[in-house]
């Protein structure tokens, strides 16, 4: 069974890289934010909701899909990108878990 990843599991990693398996290779992401969302009222939910920031120095933009993501501590796993701004380092991408 799949671990359910949480806030907690990433607040301690801001600042690190990730990378992601890419059908060419792979590339780095370095998490710069982790925070928490707003939860709807009265949601049954089985973790509280929050959002990740990376920032990607690669030149070309990544499209919008599932990565295989990998960390040394916390391990692999499926994260959904969303690229919602460039930089004139890069390019900050958002995965948002609720």
């Amino acid at each position: 069974m799949l671990k359910l990843l949480t806030l907690e599991d990433f607040t301690p990693f801001v600042n690190t890289t990730f990378s992601a398996s890419l059908t060419v290779g792979n590339t780095e992401f370095v998490l710069v934010e982790a925070r928490p969302l707003q939860a709807a009222p009265n949601a049954q939910l089985l973790r509280a909701p929050f959002s990740l920031l990376f920032r990607s120095g690669a030149a070309v933009l990544f499209p919008q899909q599932t990565y295989t993501v990998r960390h040394s501590t916390i391990g692999e796993f499926a994260l959904f990108l969303v690229p919602i701004a460039q930089e004139k380092d890069g390019f900050i991408y958002q995965a948002v878990f609720n």
